[in-house]
């Protein structure tokens, strides 16, 4: 309900005057968040354009930039070389939607995720059911790490990896405790890694960085 308030303005010297001010209570603005499970249906309804790239974060549609050329490229070197090295010990799969709770569905650009015979066709894999994501950070580094690591982290993604393309680095996120990881290294191209589930598929980052054909 609005209520009148009187306010009083004095200068130095009297005669001190009042003036009638209106101040309004007005109800908090609250968003409405969406579940994962209506933005499913929205997709099965075909709201959604086809070709839409679009990610479910924290209840709200988040629209995601068109991918340039280096961004895909790392995206299929990464993808052929755990495929390759993994065999049938884990599914790699390519910006395919992780469920990660009520309210998020992030399509994170690799995941390497727990073998399934069925190949996740019964349902999408959730944050459980992975070792390893990995986010090729061309354009969107500040997104990747300011709002979908907290997230993965909350999940207990036990693993993250950010590959900077412009810098030619890789950030990598282990042991998840709360919105953060609790270790965190920066590597460069002359370092080796091996993902925490998989201490045999040793990584030179050398070879995985990209030059250009002339």
């Amino acid at each position: 309900m609005p209520f009148d308030a009187v306010l009083f303005l004095c200068n130095s010297k009297p005669p001190c005057r009042t003036m009638q001010v209106e101040a309004r209570l007005e109800p908090a603005v609250v968003r409405r968040k969406i579940t994962v499970k209506e933005y499913d249906q929205m997709y099965e309804a075909g709201i959604f354009q086809p070709d839409e790239r679009l990610e479910l974060i924290n209840g709200e549609i988040v629209k995601m930039p068109p991918m340039n050329a280096p961004h895909m490229s790392y995206v299929i070197r990464l993808s052929r070389f755990f495929t390759e090295k993994l065999s049938r010990r884990a599914i790699v799969a390519t910006q395919l939607p992780i469920v990660i709770d009520n309210d998020s569905e992030p399509e994170p650009d690799i995941s390497i995720l727990h073998w399934r015979k069925d190949d996740y066709f019964s349902a999408k894999p959730t944050a459980h059911e992975v070792y390893l994501l990995i986010e090729v950070a061309s354009t969107s580094l500040v997104y990747d790490r300011e709002v979908k690591l907290p997230l993965y982290a909350r999940a207990r993604i036990p693993e993250v990896w950010i590959l900077k393309v412009q810098d030619r680095q890789l950030e990598v996120y282990r042991h998840p405790q709360e919105n953060t990881y609790t270790e965190q290294q920066l590597l460069q191209p002359s370092d080796k890694i091996a993902p925490l589930a998989f201490p045999d598929i040793e990584l030179t980052l050398s070879d995985i960085f990209i030059t250009p054909d002339a």
